[in-house]
C-alpha cells in the first residue's frame, strides 16, 4: 500500500495540475486582452466628402443670400427703410470708409516683408485671373452684343472674383474638415487665414483698379451717348462703338461721339497720368498701399500691431469699421435685387456667358496655370498654397462691383441680377472644383 500510494499521489497532482492549468488557460481566454490580429491598415482616405464640401461652399454663399434677402425686404414699399437715396449714401460711406478700413487693417496684420516675398507668386496669379477674365468677357460683349451701360459690368465680373469675405471662410474651414491634405488644423488655419488675406488684399488692389477703371469707363461712355441720343439705336458694328474697347485703359473720357479727334502726345501722356492718379488714390487703394507699408515696415507694424503696441487702439478701430464692409455691400445689393427684378432685361444669354467664364473656363485655366508654375518650381511646398491659388479661378463675382455701380449710377439693377444667378450657381461650381483641386493635391 505505501509502495502504492505515492504514484496515486503523483497522479492525484499531476491530474490536479493539467485541471488548474486548463482552468487558468481558459479564464485568460475570456479575460485578458485578445491578441491583436494583423489588419490589413486601411489607407486614410485623403479629401472631404462631396456632401461636406457642399456644406462647406455653401455657407458663404448661403450667407451672402440671406443678407441680400434682409436687403430686399428693407428696400420694399412696405418697409421703405434702403431707399435710392439712402443706398446711394451708405454706399459712399462704403466706398470712402469701410472698405479702406477692411484693407488696411487686414494687410497690417497678417502680410509681412517675408511673406510677400515668399509669396511672389500670387500677386501674378491674381492677375492672370483678372487678364483671362478681362479678355473672356470682352469676347462675351462682343458675341453677345448686349446694352452699351452692360459692357463694363459685363467685363467686371468676368475678370474680379470674390476674394474678400468668401476666401477668409472658405480656406479655414476646409482647414477644420478631417481628411483634407493641408496636415494640423490649427497650422493649416493659422497660414490659411495669412493666404486669403494677403490674396484679399491683392485681389482689392487689383479691383480698385483695372475693374474701377472698366466700371467707370463704361458709365462716361454711356453718359455720352445718352446725351447724344444714341443710347437707343442697336449698335450693329461692334468695333466701330468705343464700348466695346473697354480693355484699353488709355481711351479718352472726353471722346466727341460724332467724331474722333487728333489729340497731342503731350495732351494724351497728360490724361493718361490724371487717370492713373485717380485710381491710385482711390480711397480702397490707398487703404491697401498703407496696409501693404504697415505691414512690411516692422518698427511701423510693432507700433499698432500686438498686445504690446502702443497705438493699437488705432488698429482696433479700423477694424472695427472694416466689418461693416461685407453686411453693407450685400444688404446695398440686395436692395438693388427688387428694382433689378422688376424692371431689368438682362438676356438669359448673358448670365449664362458670366456663368460659363467664371465657373468653367476660369477653373480649367487656373489648374493648368498652377500646374505649370509648380513644374517650373516657382511654388512653395505647401499644398495649401496650391490650393488657395486654384480657388482664386474658381470665386463668383467681387461684391465691390456691385459698389461701383452704385457710385457711377450705371446697370445697378443688371449687377444685382446678374450677382444673384451668379451666386446661387457659385455654391454647387465651389464645390465641384474644390473636390476636383483636393483629390489633385492628394
Amino acid at each position: 500500500q505505501f509502495s502504492t500510494s505515492p504514484p496515486l499521489n503523483t497522479d492525484r497532482q499531476k491530474y490536479q495540475s493539467v485541471s488548474s492549468s486548463h482552468i487558468l488557460h481558459w479564464l485568460r481566454f475570456f479575460f485578458s486582452k485578445k491578441p491583436k490580429r494583423k489588419k490589413k491598415k486601411k489607407k486614410k482616405k485623403l479629401g472631404m466628402g462631396f456632401l461636406d464640401l457642399l456644406e462647406v461652399a455653401s455657407m458663404p454663399i448661403v450667407q451672402v443670400l440671406l443678407i441680400s434677402v434682409l436687403g430686399a425686404f428693407l428696400a420694399t414699399d412696405y418697409c421703405s427703410l434702403l431707399s435710392a437715396d439712402t443706398r446711394r449714401s451708405v454706399n459712399k460711406l462704403v466706398f470712402v470708409v469701410f472698405t479702406p478700413s477692411l484693407m488696411f487693417a487686414n494687410l497690417a496684420q497678417t502680410v509681412t516683408l517675408q511673406d510677400i516675398i515668399s509669396w511672389w507668386f500670387m500677386p501674378i496669379n491674381v492677375g492672370i485671373t483678372f487678364l483671362v477674365g478681362g479678355i473672356l468677357g470682352w469676347l462675351l460683349v462682343k458675341l453677345l452684343n448686349p446694352k452699351p451701360q452692360l459692357h463694363g459690368l459685363i467685363i467686371a465680373t468676368c475678370a474680379s472674383g470674390n476674394m474678400g469675405n468668401l476666401m477668409l471662410i472658405l480656406v479655414p474651414a476646409i482647414c477644420d474638415e478631417e481628411g483634407s491634405p493641408f496636415g494640423s488644423r490649427s497650422v493649416c488655419r493659422t497660414i490659411g487665414l495669412s493666404y486669403a488675406s494677403f490674396s484679399m488684399a491683392i485681389g482689392g488692389f487689383y479691383i480698385w483698379t483695372y475693374s474701377y477703371q472698366l466700371v467707370r469707363s463704361s458709365a462716361t461712355q454711356f453718359r455720352n451717348l445718352e446725351a447724344a441720343g444714341l443710347v437707343k439705336s442697336p449698335n450693329k458694328d461692334i468695333d466701330s462703338d468705343p464700348c466695346s474697347l473697354l480693355l484699353k485703359p488709355h481711351q479718352n473720357q472726353d471722346l466727341e461721339i460724332q467724331g474722333k479727334q487728333k489729340v497731342s502726345t503731350g495732351t494724351y501722356i497728360k490724361d493718361l497720368l490724371h487717370q492713373i492718379l485717380e485710381e491710385l488714390f482711390a480711397p480702397p487703394t490707398i487703404g491697401a498701399i498703407l496696409g501693404f507699408v504697415f505691414g512690411a515696415t516692422n518698427w511701423l507694424r510693432k507700433l499698432i500691431i500686438g498686445e504690446n503696441a502702443p497705438l493699437r487702439v488705432i488698429h482696433d478701430s479700423v477694424k472695427l469699421l472694416g466689418e461693416g464692409t461685407i453686411p453693407c455691400i450685400t444688404l446695398i445689393l440686395g436692395g438693388n435685387l427688387i428694382q433689378g427684378l422688376r424692371s431689368s432685361a438682362v438676356k438669359t444669354s448673358v448670365i449664362l456667358g458670366v456663368i460659363c467664364v467664371r465657373y468653367i473656363i476660369l477653373p480649367v485655366v487656373g489648374v493648368g496655370v498652377v500646374h505649370l508654375a509648380w513644374n517650373l518650381g516657382y511654388l512653395p511646398q505647401d499644398p495649401l498654397y496650391r490650393y488657395v491659388l486654384m480657388l482664386q479661378f474658381t470665386l463668383p463675382p467681387a461684391m465691390n462691383i456691385s459698389t461701383m455701380a452704385q457710385l457711377f449710377d450705371v446697370a445697378q439693377d443688371e449687377c444685382a441680377v446678374i450677382f444673384l444667378w451668379t451666386y446661387l450657381v457659385a455654391s454647387l461650381a465651389l464645390t465641384v472644383w474644390s473636390t476636383i483641386f483636393l483629390s489633385i493635391l492628394s
